[in-house]
C-alpha cells in the first residue's frame, strides 16, 4: 500500500545560532517551542563528518573530543565574509578544523571516508538549518517549506544574503530574514501590551555564543518599532571560552613546561571543560577543572574562581555596556526613560554582566521574564506567522526595523554621499539626483559603500555598476535619478536612471558573491550534492542509537 504524501505545514521560525539552534511554530493560539529527539529545546549548531556518515546537533557534539578536526561548530562566524577578515583569521587559531581560502572565500576542509572535501559556511548552515526544519516535522506530523530565519541585527548585508542561500540549500522558502533583538522584543511584547502613554521603551540586550546585539524599541499596542540597534557580529560566549583556554593553556605549559596549544584533541577536550566551568561559576564563586591525561598521558587539575573569570574578560564585559551606551545615544533618548531591559542568550546569565548593565541603568531591575535561549525562536514563530496569514491573533503586529550602518555611494571628491542614515526605519526608498562631471562623459560609476567614516574609502564597498550610454556633452547636463531601497528583509537594491535617454541599471548588492560567494549555479550543484547526505543520515540513525 502506497504511503500518502504528509500535507504541508505552517511557517516555522528558527534561530540559526553560533553555538546552539531552536525551532518554533505557531499552534493553538500560541507559539510553541519544539524539543529534537533527545529531548531538548534547543540544538546543538555543530555538524560531524564520521567514517559512518554526519552527523547533526547532539549526536555531533557528543563526539567532539574524539572527532574534533571533522566537527564543524560556529559556521555562523564565518558565513558572509570574506577570508582575508581579521575576525576569521582570529577565529582559524582557535578551531580544530582546517579553514582555508579559495578565492578570497572561506571554505571548511574536513575529511570524509578518507577523501578530502570542502564546505561553504552556507552549506553548514543549510544542514543545521535542515536539522531544525526534521525537528518541527517529526512533532507537526507534517512537510514544512516555508520559514522565518533570525539574524544579529548588526549582520551586514553579505551576511544575511548568505543565511538565506543557506536556507534555499536547506529546500525552504525564506520568508523573512528577521533580527534577533527584534524577534526577541516580539516575545517580550506579544503578551504584554504596552500600558503607558507613548508606549513602552524596551532595550533588549542579547549577548549569545558568538554575536551581541542591542536594541532599543518602542513597543505601543501591537506595533514594534525599533529606534536604534547597535552590536558586535563577533562577541559572545565563545569568546570568554577562549579567554579561559588560553589561560589554561598556560597554566599547564607552566606546571609541566609542555605545549598543548597544537594538539586538537587536547584543546578540544579543555574547551569544553571551560564552557562547563563558565556555566557553574554563573551559580558559584568556584569551580574545579578536571581533565584525566590531557596531553601525554598527563592529568591536569586546576581551580578558577568568578573573579579570575571576571578579570580575564573584563574588557569584553566592559565592551558590552560600551555598546549599551552608543545604543542608547544613537535612539536619542536619557536611560531613565528606558521602562525594560530584557535579557536573552545564554551568556547573559553571566553575573558580571548583568551588574555591569544594572550599574550602567542606575540599579534598575533586569527583566528575565523570558527565556533567553528560547526567545528569538518564539519571536520567529510568531513572524512566520504573520507572513503565512491566517493566525488572528497576530495578524495586526507590525515590525519597524532599521537599517544598522549608513548607506550610501562615493561623490567624485572621493567623499562619502549618505543616502540612507544608520537607524533607518526599513523598509525604504531614498532616491537623490546626479549629474556627470567630466566632459564628454559616457558612464556613470555608482559605488556602494556602508559605515560611518566621511570617506568613502574607509567604509566597507558592499558592490559596483556602471550606467553606460550616455552620449558624449558637457558635464552636468544629463540628470540622474539615483536610488537606495532596502527591502523588509533589509537586503539593499540601488538602481541609477535617466528618462530622456532611457538608461537604466541597478543591482541587488552581492558583494559576497563577488569575491567568493555561491552563486545560482553553485547553489543548484550544492543542493544536489546535498541529497547524498540525507541517505547517509538516515543510515546512521539506527548506528547512533546502538
Amino acid at each position: 500500500m502506497a504511503v500518502a504524501a504528509k500535507s504541508e505545514g505552517p511557517a516555522i521560525g528558527i534561530d540559526l545560532g553560533t553555538t546552539y539552534s531552536c525551532v518554533g511554530v505557531w499552534k493553538h493560539d500560541r507559539v510553541e517551542i519544539i524539543a529534537n529527539d533527545q529531548g531538548n529545546r534547543t540544538t546543538p549548531s555543530y555538524v560531524a563528518f564520521t567514517n559512518i556518515g554526519r552527523l547533526i546537533g547532539d549526536a555531533a557534539k557528543n563526539q567532539v573530543t574524539i572527532n574534533p578536526i571533522n566537527t564543524v561548530f560556529g559556521a555562523k562566524r564565518l558565513i558572509g565574509r570574506k577570508f582575508s577578515d581579521a575576525c576569521v583569521k582570529s577565529d582559524m587559531k582557535l578551531w580544530p578544523f582546517k579553514v582555508r581560502g579559495v578565492g578570497d572565500k572561506p571554505m571548511i576542509v574536513i575529511n570524509y571516508k578518507n577523501e578530502k572535501k570542502q564546505f561553504a559556511a552556507e552549506e553548514i548552515s543549510s544542514m543545521i538549518l535542515s536539522k531544525m526544519r526534521e525537528i518541527a516535522e517529526a512533532y507537526l506530523g507534517l512537510t514544512i517549506k516555508n520559514v522565518v530565519i533570525t539574524v544579529p541585527a548588526y549582520f551586514n548585508d553579505s551576511q544575511r544574503r548568505a543565511t538565506k542561500d543557506a536556507g534555499v540549500i536547506a529546500g525552504m522558502n525564506v520568508m523573512r530574514i528577521l533580527n534577533e533583538p527584534t524577534a526577541a522584543a516580539i516575545a517580550y511584547g506579544l503578551d504584554k501590551k504596552a500600558m503607558t502613554i507613548g508606549g513602552k521603551n524596551v532595550l533588549i540586550f542579547d549577548l549569545g555564543g558568538g554575536t551581541f546585539d542591542v536594541c532599543i524599541l518602542q513597543i505601543e499596542d501591537e506595533i514594534f518599532e525599533v529606534k536604534a540597534i547597535a552590536g558586535d557580529t563577533h562577541l559572545g560566549g565563545e569568546d570568554f571560552d577562549s579567554r579561559m583556554v588560553n589561560h589554561f593553556v598556560q597554566e599547564f605549559e607552566k606546571k609541566h613546561r609542555k605545549d598543548i596549544s597544537n594538539d586538537p584533541k587536547a584543546l578540544r577536550r579543555l574547551r569544553t571543560s571551560c564552557e562547563r566551568a563558565k556555566r557553574t561559576l554563573s551559580s558559584t564563586a568556584e569551580t574545579t577543572i578536571e581533565i584525566d591525561s590531557l596531553f601525554e598521558g598527563i592529568d591536569f587539575h586546576s581551580k578558577i574562581t568568578r573573579a579570575k573569570f571576571e578579570e580575564l574578560n573584563m574588557d569584553l564585559f566592559r565592551k558590552c555596556t560600551e555598546t549599551v551606551e552608543n545604543c542608547v545615544r544613537d535612539a536619542k533618548i536619557d536611560r531613565k526613560i528606558v521602562d525594560d531591559i530584557v535579557l536573552v542568550g545564554g551568556s547573559t546569565r553571566i553575573p558580571k554582566v548583568q551588574q555591569l548593565l544594572q550599574d550602567f541603568f542606575n540599579g534598575k531591575e533586569l527583566c528575565k521574564s523570558i527565556n533567553p535561549d528560547e526567545a528569538v525562536a518564539y519571536g520567529a514563530a510568531v513572524q512566520a506567522a504573520v507572513l503565512h496569514g491566517g493566525v488572528e491573533k497576530v495578524q495586526d503586529l507590525l515590525l519597524l526595523d532599521v537599517t544598522p550602518l549608513s548607506l550610501g555611494r562615493m561623490r567624485q571628491t572621493g567623499e562619502f554621499d549618505v543616502f540612507v542614515p544608520r537607524n533607518t526605519t526599513i523598509p525604504t526608498k531614498k532616491t537623490k539626483v546626479a549629474t556627470t562631471v567630466l566632459q564628454n562623459q559616457t558612464g556613470l560609476i555608482v559605488d556602494v559603500y556602508e559605515g560611518e567614516e566621511t570617506r568613502a574609502e574607509k567604509n566597507k564597498l558592499l558592490g559596483q555598476f556602471v550606467l553606460r550610454g550616455i552620449p558624449p556633452g558637457p558635464k552636468g547636463k544629463p540628470q540622474f535619478t539615483i536610488c537606495f531601497e532596502i527591502d523588509a528583509n533589509g537586503i539593499l537594491i540601488v538602481s541609477a536612471e535617466e528618462k530622456e535617454l532611457c538608461l537604466e541599471n541597478k543591482i541587488i548588492i552581492s558583494n559576497y558573491r563577488d569575491r567568493g560567494g555561491l552563486s545560482n549555479v553553485e547553489i543548484a550543484k550544492v543542493i544536489k550534492e546535498a541529497e547524498k547526505y540525507k541517505v547517509i543520515k538516515y543510515r546512521t540513525r539506527n548506528l547512533t542509537r546502538k
